[in-house]
């Protein structure tokens, strides 16, 4: 149904015809909606910076003679990253990058989440092993320092210049011409989406590793649980959604212009 006949007193029933420019719109979105959803995985990978990287800084040894560390205040590792990769990655990899592939952004959107999401299995893998060592170090009474943190905090900010900037971009310049405002802010709906998923994951895992009386991989007192069985499963969450992000991507077709009628 065209613009002009939607106009006439007689058209057809408006539920079950639409113009072109909105069945293309809503293909559009339909499309955009496995790439999206790849986001959400990787915000749970992101919110551990604030809740599982806390506790398991808490555990570690926090002094540096008389001063003591927060071990919240590692996650300014992950904003100074951040401030100094964006520069990096616009002077010196885009260049780079541009001359192999020829692109003029260096990488296609597409590409720069893919690397986000291999960076936030990087991250989670570093932290895994971290954990190792600390529960190691505990049974001899021991305790390992809390810089040894710092490495995942790093690579989460990497992983956040990559997937996020990636995809606030791909979300402007694939959507359609009159919902790019609605579209660039479904980036703040996978934060507020991932943060839920890690909430029913933690329930999820307290649930069936405290049967039977066990402590279960995440008690009150991280030395006699396992969160890096935890973390592991997020790095395997995080391989599989990568899997499923490859698939997409490489069937994902660029939105294309089409005429108003």
């Amino acid at each position: 149904m065209s613009d002009a006949e939607s106009k006439q007193s007689d058209y057809p029933n408006r539920w079950r015809l639409c113009t072109v420019t909105q069945v293309e719109e809503l293909k559009i979105l339909i499309r955009m909606f496995p790439i999206w959803a790849s986001g959400i995985v990787f915000s749970v990978v992101y919110s551990q910076m604030s809740t599982l990287f806390v506790e398991q800084g808490r555990m570690m040894n926090t002094r540096i003679g008389s001063f003591r560390i927060p071990p919240a205040s590692l996650s300014t590792s992950d904003a100074i990253t951040v401030i100094l990769l964006v520069p990096i990655y616009d002077r010196i990899i885009v260049p780079i990058a541009r001359k192999f592939t020829g692109k003029e952004r260096g990488f296609t959107d597409l590409q720069r989440m893919g690397i986000g999401l291999f960076i936030s299995i990087m991250c989670m893998s570093i932290a895994a092993i971290v954990e190792i060592t600390r529960l190691k170090l505990a049974k001899e009474h021991l305790s390992l320092n809390i810089f040894w943190q710092v490495p995942q905090y790093v690579l989460m900010g990497a992983g956040e210049v990559f997937m996020f900037v990636g995809q606030l971009e791909f979300f402007y310049d694939q959507s359609p011409d009159a919902m790019r405002s609605l579209c660039s802010a479904l980036s703040l709906l996978t934060t507020a989406l991932g943060n839920y998923l890690n909430s029913l994951i933690l329930s999820l895992v307290t649930y069936f590793t405290t049967q039977g009386q066990n402590p279960g991989w995440i008690p009150n007192n991280l030395n006699e649980g396992h969160v890096d069985y935890f973390f592991w499963l997020l790095a395997g969450l995080s391989i599989l959604n990568m899997f499923v992000f490859v698939v997409a991507a490489k069937r994902y077709k660029q939105k294309k212009s089409f005429v108003r009628f």
